[in-house]
């Protein structure tokens, strides 16, 4: 049984706290809104008023925030702890906000990981999905155990705290970005006349996994004869825009824009796959 600290009860953080809790974990927990940790209290969980009583007499120290601007008004308000306990954080954050956090903890001798997490409140609580970690090796290993436990999949990333921030931002962006595009698919398909039991039925059979694993592979072919020329994507996207009508759409006019940029730079002859060269670059950090 181990003595944790919770900083952060929101959704995900209270599914994390119920399954610690239900393993036989001692969790003391705060959160901003107050309210929010006095309902883990029925689920066996302790409240301190603040982040620094939170943190006293703790094996280990999570923090589930909102941003960067919270996880750094949270660590400040902890007040000195001892370097030993390691600070693990699950919040979704930049990849520079994270670098930064890191280099300045590490400069003060204390131990932390950046851990976010693709996982719902539902997960939590039955530690399933993924979890992101990096930092220095010794910790990663020490604590993988205790990570582990919490999530259906650990991915280790070596001591770049920049690189789970920026794949979880990865990943968010898909989810996100295929929501929006599934927005405006549904836009062209139900200004057309069809109905959204036909659409689903067709995107089904499209299978999207497949297809995007598939274009994601052209792109690290050095040479790739087109199979869906850019220029003739752009005038699909006109059409998908016309038949849209006066429906709100979120993703096409924007690809729409950037389909033109490159086809007066005299790409409209290259795959559609070309629009995303650019973005695969790793920048050097």
């Amino acid at each position: 049984m181990a003595k944790v600290a919770w900083l952060g009860t929101g959704l995900l953080g209270a599914g994390f706290v119920e399954a610690m809790c239900g393993r036989g974990d001692e969790v003391v927990v705060w959160n901003r809104t107050i309210e929010k940790a006095r309902a883990l209290e029925a689920k066996g969980a302790r409240v301190a008023a603040s982040p620094a009583e939170a943190v006293k007499g703790v094996e280990r120290v999570h923090l589930c925030l909102s941003d960067d601007a919270a996880v750094d008004a949270v660590l400040a308000a902890m007040g000195p702890i001892d370097p030993a306990i390691p600070l693990l954080d699950h919040t979704t954050v930049s990849p520079k906000g994270a670098r930064e956090r890191s280099a300045r903890l590490r400069a003060e001798g204390r131990t932390f990981l950046g851990c976010p997490v693709f996982m719902g409140p539902s997960n939590a609580r039955r530690a399933q999905g993924s979890m992101l970690v990096a930092g220095p090796k010794a910790a990663v290993e020490r604590y993988a155990p205790a990570l582990s436990q919490m999530t259906g999949r650990l991915f280790v990333y070596g001591e770049d705290l920049g690189i789970p921030a920026a794949l979880k931002l990865f990943g968010n962006s898909f989810i996100l970005g295929i929501t929006g595009l599934l927005s405006d698919a549904m836009s062209v398909a139900g200004e057309g006349g069809a109905s959204p039991e036909q659409a689903l039925e067709i995107l089904e059979s499209l299978d999207p996994n497949g297809s995007m694993k598939a274009r994601l592979a052209r792109l690290y072919q050095p040479e790739r004869p087109a199979s869906f020329e850019l220029s003739m994507a752009r005038k699909d996207v006109r059409l998908m825009i016309e038949a849209a009508g006066d429906r709100p759409l979120a993703a096409l006019p924007s690809l729409a824009a950037r389909m033109d940029t490159m086809i007066a730079a005299g790409q409209g002859h290259r795959d559609s796959s070309a629009i995303v060269e650019r973005a695969r670059e790793t920048k050097a950090t």
